[in-house]
């Protein structure tokens, strides 16, 4: 998602999305120990997304 999209949404929206893609990088991460990775590039998406989320929620604050 862009930073834009994350934005319009919500507190309490942007930490469900957060605690979300925390546990999708986490299936992730384990995926590419035990099994091949389908999409390396899935790992970093997944990070930006996290850092996106985190700026935009302490810019709210």
């Amino acid at each position: 998602m862009k930073a834009q999209q994350y934005r319009e949404m919500s507190h309490d929206e942007l930490g469900d999305k957060l605690d979300e893609l925390q546990k999708h990088l986490f299936d992730l991460r384990s995926q590419a120990v035990t099994e091949k990775l389908e999409n390396s590039k899935a790992l970093i998406n997944v990070r930006r997304d996290i850092a996106r989320i985190k700026t935009i929620m302490h810019e709210k604050r």
